[in-house]
This record gives C-alpha cells, sequence and structure tokens, in this order.
C-alpha cells in the first residue's frame, strides 16, 4: 500500500498528461482523402430469401456449381428491396461453396447509365463467426490466466488502439514511417507491459531490453534494405495505396516500420519469458553471481530463441506457401527467383526479425541479472522499482 501511495501521484500525472495531450495528438490526426472510393462503397448487406435456380455449368475447362439467389437487402440506400444474383455462372468460384436460405451475404449494388440497377455477390457476411472466435478467445485468456490474463486482453485492446489510432493515421499524414512504427512500437509495449506484469523488476528489465533490441532490429532492416535495394513496391498493397493517397508515402519506410511491427509479437514473449527465467533462477539460488546467473539463464534462451526462430521462419513460409508453389509448377531457379524484390523483402523480413531475436536473449538476460543482484545499492530509491515479480517479495 504504501508504494502504491508513493506511486499514485506519478501515475495520476501521467494519466492527466496523457488525456491532455495524448489524446488529442492520436485521434485527432487528420487523415487525407482516397483518391479513388473507399473499400466497400456500394456494398450492403443481404439475406437470401429463396434459391431460385442451382445446377452445374462449363466454364472454359471448369466444370463447376452454380445457384440463382432471390436477396433481400437489409440496409443501405437499397433496404427492403429484393434482388435476384448469381454465383459461379459467370465467373470462376472456389469449389464446395454452396449458399442456404438465411445466409448473410455483401451484395454490390450499382446502377447502370440505363437507370437499371444491378446487384452482384462480393462476399459472405463473415462477422457473427469472427464474433463468437472472439468471444471463445477472450474466455480462454481469462479462465486461463485469471486476472493477468484479463489485463493482457486490455493490453491487447490498447495495441490495437494503438496501431489504428496513431500508426496508421500519421503515416497516412506523410510522416516518417520508421520514426512513427518506433514511437508507436515504444508506447505500446511499455504500456501493455506494465498492464499485464505489474511494476516490477522483472517488468524493467523486459521494457529495457525491448526497446534496445526495437532500435537495433530498426538499424539492421534499415541497412539490410538499403544493401539490398529493395523499394517496397513489390507488393500489391503497396501499388494501390501509391494510387489511392493523396500525399507521398515513404514506401521503404513504411516496409521497415512493417518489420518492427510485425516482430514485436515474438519479441513480447521472448523478453518477457527470459526476464522471468532469470529472476526465478535468483530467485532459486540467491548465491549466483553475475556471471554464473546469466550462464545459466542463457541455456534456458538457447532453446527458446532456437524455437522461436523457427516459428518465425515457418510462418513466413506459410504465407509465402501460394508463391512457393508457384515457382516448383514453374521449375524456377531459387537462386534466380531470390533476386525478385517480393521474394527478396520476405527474406530480409526472416533474417532480420531472426537476428533481432538472437540479440534480444543476452541483451535481456545481462540487463535483467543486473537488476536482479545489484538494484539494492540503489538504497532509498530501491523501492520505486516494485518488487522482483508478482509473488516475489525481498
Amino acid at each position: 500500500m504504501k508504494k502504491f501511495l508513493l506511486l499514485f501521484p506519478l501515475l495520476l500525472l501521467a494519466l492527466a498528461a496523457f488525456v491532455v495531450w495524448g489524446i488529442p495528438y492520436f485521434f485527432q490526426t487528420p487523415i487525407p482523402e482516397a483518391m479513388s472510393s473507399p473499400l466497400g462503397t456500394g456494398t450492403a448487406k443481404a439475406e437470401v430469401t429463396a434459391i431460385l435456380e442451382e445446377g452445374e455449368i462449363t466454364l472454359g475447362e471448369t466444370t463447376q456449381n452454380y445457384q440463382l439467389l432471390r436477396v433481400k437487402m437489409l440496409d443501405g440506400e437499397y433496404a427492403g428491396i429484393p434482388f435476384d444474383i448469381d454465383y459461379g455462372k459467370r465467373q470462376i468460384t472456389p469449389p464446395g461453396i454452396r449458399f442456404d436460405v438465411g445466409d448473410m451475404l455483401i451484395v454490390s449494388v450499382s446502377q447502370g447509365p440505363n437507370g437499371i440497377v444491378n446487384a452482384y455477390y462480393a462476399d459472405y457476411v463473415r462477422t457473427p463467426m469472427l464474433g463468437w472466435l472472439a468471444v471463445a478467445f477472450a474466455l480462454a485468456i481469462v479462465v486461463t490466466g485469471k486476472w493477468k490474463g484479463f489485463r493482457s486482453l486490455i493490453g491487447m485492446a490498447f495495441s490495437l488502439t494503438v496501431i489504428i489510432g496513431y500508426i496508421i493515421p500519421h503515416i497516412l499524414t506523410g510522416e516518417d514511417p520508421i520514426r512513427v512504427s518506433i514511437i508507436g512500437s515504444v508506447i505500446l509495449l511499455t504500456a501493455t507491459l506494465y498492464l499485464t506484469y505489474g511494476w516490477t523488476l522483472k517488468t524493467h528489465a523486459s521494457t529495457i531490453g525491448m526497446i534496445l533490441v526495437l532500435v537495433l532490429t530498426g538499424t539492421l532492416a534499415w541497412v539490410a534494405i538499403s544493401l539490398t535495394r529493395l523499394s517496397g513496391t513489390a507488393s500489391e498493397e503497396a501499388l494501390f495505396l501509391i494510387q489511392m493517397s493523396t500525399v507521398t508515402i515513404n514506401l521503404r519506410g513504411l516496409m521497415l516500420g512493417g518489420m518492427i511491427i510485425g516482430a514485436l509479437g515474438v519479441l513480447d514473449d521472448l523478453v518477457t519469458t527470459q526476464s522471468s527465467a532469470v529472476f526465478e533462477l535468483h530467485a532459486t539460488d540467491e548465491t549466483l553471481g553475475f556471471r554464473a546467473l546469466v550462464a545459466r539463464a542463457m541455456r534456458i534462451g538457447q532453446d527458446h530463441v532456437a524455437a522461436t526462430v523457427n516459428t518465425l521462419v515457418l510462418a513466413y513460409a506459410g504465407a509465402s506457401l501460394p508463391s512457393l508453389l508457384m515457382f516448383t509448377l514453374n521449375r524456377g531457379d531459387y537462386l534466380t527467383l531470390l533476386n525478385f524484390e517480393f521474394i527478396a523483402e520476405e527474406v530480409v523480413r526472416t533474417l532480420v526479425g531472426s537476428l533481432g531475436l538472437i540479440a534480444a536473449v543476452p541483451l535481456t538476460t545481462v540487463i535483467a541479472a543486473a537488476l536482479a543482484l545489484y538494484s539494492h545499492r540503489l538504497g532509498e530509491w530501491r523501492h520505486w522499482l516494485g518488487p522482483e515479480g508478482e509473488g516475489h517479495v525481498h
């Protein structure tokens, strides 16, 4: 209670500063208008009310099922009006998809030059199922992690708020994506770490280690992007962004910022686990010196980083699986294909992220060991740093 009372004025001051300066800075950044129509313009939700016709049709060399559906518009300008739409009669569709009465669809509605209004199938309404999956995820986190799990959910919500409310708007206004991504990442990680794990030495070590690794990862990414001469224009999304945006966006910086943010999730897990390992080893045997404590923690970290890097590589390989299949079918020379930017970009992303994760283990271990062994030398200032970790009181 005494520590809480000492920290309360600072927390109150920080909250007031965030309300006065932070919220306006985050959420009042004007986003420029897109040069083209926003995604989703001219679409509305509709419910299938009847199956008018279904059967098989041959398009080119593909034989597939088709359906003629009657739908009732549920929102938008044409709410309540029925339309007939076809699925699979004029375009190749994925196999195994069939609609029933009561299914919810997203329908694109357009008016031709002759005044006739036509409706076309755009996609399936997935938000209800996504909502149930989100509820199941939240319940699993809370049931497994109890109060800490609940705090982690709040931290995740804050992370999304920072990305959507700060990082994206500031990049869209033409600010340097690298600077915005690093500032946003530091704010995001600092808040979520302390919210989830509390004001402890373990959290301090994790935060310091993560900030250092972020700076290192950003530097490595900048060097790698420069040396490999990546332009950031390899993806279709980047080209669409150029066409839609009214301001000039640094695509190389955007790619670098994406690498930094992409490494955050795995980095969070790695540095927190490594910091916890150091403090648990120290709590188990307080006679361990600095070198012995670091050596034992590094043995744990070596196993963790090996598994984490493998996870990172597999994640990127899974995302690139269609491209790998395409190259295999074309019997291309893989060494030559590595020179193409959209492949080289993923290679750089994987290697830079892995280098950052590898560096995180020794950096976090040394910082955590120093705090665990020498924080008592701070004298009267020691109590401001909190306990070693939740459940550790000395």
